[in-house]
């Protein structure tokens, strides 16, 4: 990630809707958050009042990301009090200031996300240090993250950094440190609402060992404690009036917005090409189908969590929880797809040609994001220096046979009724290769192509189905590894 901060703006990134007036894109939402956050007393932070236009991008994260807003601003004030001064800062571009907004990336990126991926790399016990420098190198290359947060200053490295911490906290039977972490990550950005369960499963799973009646009692208790704490030091200047706490949560989750609204990679809008469900269903029905089906999705790997709590049982388990959520649940935004990829970027060591693959695809899921963006050669050089770098660390085409890909179990129970079921190696190999043609050629059609008049939106939603339609597959994948995970394994040597 030091190379896009070293390397010119220009060079390498475009700015998300700089110079388009009335609104100018993300980058002036980052730059107003700060500007609100600086002038405004916290009372009046997520309110509509004279002096903070909601509807001019609005504060709509929770306490923390506000928090760090008003350090980054206090930062820009004493650099150049114009970056942030109230109202006439609406719209404000330089290249100094430019350069100050992705440094800010870079330096949250260096306190938070890169430790936390080098720790948790090291803790590759049974791998050599070869092995582990190749996953962390794989894992800070995932060209998604990169794209997002320097592209569109989204800062998604922040939550989910804390959210690595929680579960590197976890590993080492830190359970309340893991939680503090986990309540940081879900209070920076209220989308880690995806990764929620896991964690409660994998905790409460390991009281019901310990045993409810006894030691297990006071562990869910002392848990309990920590995450209200937690909380309430997240949320102080907002506790003392339960109009404050209100308000905030009605900026947290503005469920009015409908089902869905760009076109992202999810069943909804999938399944809006062929039967158009906002304009059949009411907005209340569709929010009770969409909560009924994340629910069902994420009820199998969470059942199995806590039933038998394991460190590689909740790695799967966050991969299947986040990917139903984003998958069936209301309102999800294009870039809620790095949610799903850090949990399988952990993976990277333990199964690479599924994880390679899984990653390959969710940065291909935003390409009509990208492209609005102006930042096709990033998504090109990224994705392609990704692909490289798995390929040569850990041989991916090669590692398609059923014990590679965790599916050894699986596949014995399903020969006892069917004798003659395999994986095939060479099938997955083929499937990869078409899977890897096919987003080659949507990209080359997109970038150059004009779609037909009386279909506009051809490419996007293209790419929106056939990014579904792969992470379906992987939906199912990752289920199947999870439920049928050895029992064994929470016994065995933590090497995951």
């Amino acid at each position: 990630m030091l190379i896009y901060a070293i390397l010119p703006p220009p060079l390498f990134f475009f700015f998300v809707g700089a110079g388009k007036p009335p609104m100018y894109g993300d980058y002036e939402a980052q730059r107003h958050w700060q500007e609100i956050t600086y002038n405004l007393p916290v009372k009046d932070w997520y309110f509509n009042t004279t002096d903070n236009n909601l509807q001019y991008w609005g504060l709509d994260y929770p306490p923390l990301t506000a928090y760090h807003s008003l350090l980054c601003a206090y930062v820009a004030h004493l650099i150049d009090p114009s970056w942030v001064a109230l109202h006439t800062s609406h719209g404000y571009e330089s290249q100094p200031h430019k350069l100050f907004m992705r440094t800010t990336v870079l330096v949250a990126d260096m306190l938070i996300y890169i430790p936390a991926v080098i720790l948790y790399c090291c803790y590759l016990k049974d791998a050599s240090n070869k092995k582990k420098i190749s996953s962390a190198l794989c894992i800070l290359l995932y060209p998604g993250l990169i794209l997002i947060d320097y592209g569109h200053f989204q800062y998604n490295s922040v939550s989910l950094g804390f959210a690595l911490w929680g579960m590197l906290f976890l590993s080492y039977d830190l359970d309340v440190w893991g939680s503090i972490a986990f309540c940081f990550a879900l209070n920076y950005k209220q989308m880690e609402l995806y990764h929620s369960l896991p964690f409660f499963c994998y905790l409460l799973g390991k009281c019901f060992k310990k045993g409810l009646m006894g030691k297990g009692l006071l562990s869910l208790m002392k848990l309990g404690f920590t995450v209200v704490v937690s909380f309430a030091f997240c949320w102080l200047p907002f506790c003392m009036d339960v109009r404050q706490i209100l308000q905030v949560l009605r900026r947290l989750f503005p469920v009015d917005r409908g089902l869905f609204e760009d076109k992202v990679a999810n069943i909804w809008c999938t399944i809006s090409v062929f039967f158009k469900i906002k304009t059949i269903l009411s907005a209340e029905t569709q929010f009770k189908l969409s909560l009924v089906l994340t629910f069902l999705a994420i009820l199998p790997s969470c059942i199995k969590l806590t039933m038998q709590p394991s460190l590689r049982g909740f790695k799967y388990s966050l991969v299947c929880c986040a990917l139903s959520f984003f998958l069936f649940s209301f309102q999800v935004h294009e870039k809620s797809i790095l949610l799903v990829s850090i949990p399988v970027c952990l993976l990277i060591n333990e199964i690479p040609f599924m994880s390679a693959w899984f990653l390959l695809v969710s940065t291909f899921s935003m390409l009509p994001l990208l492209l609005k963006d102006g930042l096709l050669l990033s998504y090109i050089v990224t994705t392609l220096a990704f692909l490289m770098v798995c390929g040569t660390s850990f041989s991916i085409l090669e590692k398609t046979s059923e014990a590679d890909l965790k599916l050894k179990m699986f596949s014995a129970s399903i020969r006892n009724y069917i004798p003659w079921f395999k994986i095939f190696p060479k099938t997955m190999k083929y499937l990869f290769l078409v899977s890897i043609t096919m987003m080659g050629i949507l990209t080359l059609m997109s970038a150059t192509l004009d779609p037909p008049q009386k279909l506009p939106d051809l490419f996007p939603l293209t790419i929106s189905v056939v990014s579904c339609l792969h992470f379906l597959f992987f939906l199912l994948y990752f289920n199947v590894i999870a439920i049928w995970e050895s029992k064994s394994s929470s016994n065995q040597k933590k090497s995951n």
